[in-house]
């Protein structure tokens, strides 16, 4: 637990850098500041010693206390630095342990060490965490974004990091508006999305199919529902058959799973359920199993991202592929090359192969 000379620190960082505090302008006095945080004066000279030794605040003798020019602050050599900065949404995510292995193998191969920051999918976290990395100065940065289809709270940062030159890679997505600044790692959602839907469509014979997704992450959710619409665009005569349900990260699972299963229960039960991520299509086969329905003879379903317990669960389910440890080992090598001049950082995106198990067949009663 952060202590409360930290709490005053880290509050009085937030304001400087997002600007509340502007620049040479004056700060609250330390009674003001005693009373505002309601701690001691001892506790206020601490938090300030550090934020002056850290250049955001400079001291007048007899004129107070103001905001230095923090965007100044000397920084050592990239080069010298041996620390990459990576931030996830969710470390403990069955993608991230081996993004980050592929990560880590990479940048040991070449003398660095990895810090790792988990920002829960939370805007606020994610703002902790790109100014703790600052701190360290860190020689590069691997982000993956947060609720990346929402627009950022933390544009301010990122503006910083652009002006000091942080080589800096996405992962898995990217704001829409840091296209044009940062390279990115990502894997063609949209596309897969699509090809797995026409392979039911197409192959399976399925017309009513719903899709789950979450959609305040364009990686796994704006891009691939965007993906199962184009694929029902494509065949016109069963449009308004299909069914999405939308939510997102913040929603209770157990509210999820109660709307899942009243399309179940539903007069228009679906044939086949394609899910955001092969995560929610194991729980979902989980679902349609305690309704005494079976997959895939009553109900097929599908995934994405290539979950290796997937392969092992009866029926084995149907995904679309996910280049983990390669998109870790890749967008280390795209970051390497960036700390050492050798490439202005062009962008990679996979297009994903569809693998057939099976928790899908065609559909038996077709109309």
């Amino acid at each position: 637990m952060a202590t409360k000379y930290e709490n005053v620190k880290q509050d009085l960082k937030q304001k400087i850098t997002s600007g509340e505090y502007a620049i040479n302008q004056k700060l609250p006095t330390e009674s003001v500041l005693m009373a505002k945080y309601k701690v001691s004066r001892y506790t206020v000279r601490r938090a300030i010693s550090d934020l002056e030794n850290d250049h955001f605040i400079y001291k007048i003798q007899g004129g107070g206390m103001y905001v230095d020019d923090w965007r100044q602050k000397d920084t050592h050599s990239k080069k010298e630095n041996k620390f990459i900065g990576l931030l996830s949404t969710h470390i403990a995510d069955y993608i991230f342990p081996n993004i980050i292995n592929g990560v880590d193998r990479m940048i040991s191969d070449h003398g660095y060490m990895l810090v790792i920051s988990n920002t829960h999918n939370d805007q606020e976290r994610e703002r902790e965490s790109l100014m703790e990395m600052l701190d360290k100065n860190v020689a590069g940065l691997i982000i993956e974004p947060t609720q990346s289809a929402l627009p950022t709270t933390n544009a301010d940062l990122y503006d910083r990091i652009r002006e000091l030159g942080i080589p800096t890679v996405f992962i898995n997505a990217i704001y829409p508006e840091m296209e044009a600044d940062f390279p990115y790692v990502t894997t063609n959602d949209y596309g897969g999305e699509r090809k797995l839907t026409n392979y039911l469509i197409e192959q399976g014979g399925h017309k009513r199919i719903l899709g789950i997704f979450q959609v305040d992450d364009i990686q796994g959710g704006v891009r691939r529902m965007e993906g199962f619409t184009a694929a029902y665009r494509e065949h016109p005569d069963i449009f308004l058959d299909a069914q999405i349900l939308m939510y997102q990260s913040s929603d209770k699972l157990v509210n999820v799973f109660d709307r899942i299963e009243g399309y179940l229960k539903g007069p228009d039960r679906p044939s086949a359920i394609v899910c955001y991520n092969d995560q929610l299509a194991i729980q979902v086969i989980d679902l349609v199993r305690s309704l005494d329905l079976t997959v895939p003879t009553d109900i097929s379903v599908a995934g994405f991202d290539n979950y290796q317990i997937g392969e092992y669960i009866d029926p084995s389910l149907t995904t679309m592929m996910h280049e983990k440890e390669k998109m870790g080992h890749d967008a280390a090598d795209l970051l390497l090359q960036l700390i050492d001049g050798k490439t202005d950082g062009e962008s990679i995106e996979y297009d994903p192969s569809l693998i057939v198990r099976g928790s899908t067949s065609p559909y038996k009663n077709k109309e």
